[in-house]
């Protein structure tokens, strides 16, 4: 499964909060089940950015956002994000 969390970030808190999703990328390493893990910004509007992580199945990823070390950098950017679904099963894959 993959899951996909956007953020709206004000361009002056750009540096940081990358920095702070790379630190969430590199707990998450850790994590039973977990795949790969991204970080991007939208080209259009430099505000927009998402945390892409690929899990073996939402109960891994569940657990992997609720490990101490993650959950105490995530709430921090919680006010950040846009609240809508974000797992997703996936379908096909070529």
């Amino acid at each position: 499964m993959i899951a996909i969390t956007r953020y709206r970030v004000p361009e002056s808190q750009a540096e940081t909060f990358a920095a702070e999703l790379g630190a969430i990328l590199d707990a998450l390493a850790g994590a039973p089940g977990y795949r790969s893990g991204r970080i991007g910004r939208t080209v259009d509007d430099p505000t927009l950015w998402a945390l892409i992580t690929e899990w073996d199945g939402a109960g891994h990823y569940r657990r992997g956002i609720g490990l101490p070390q993650v959950r105490m950098r995530l709430i921090p950017l919680s006010a950040l994000a846009v609240d809508e679904p974000g797992a997703y099963e996936i379908i096909a894959a070529r």
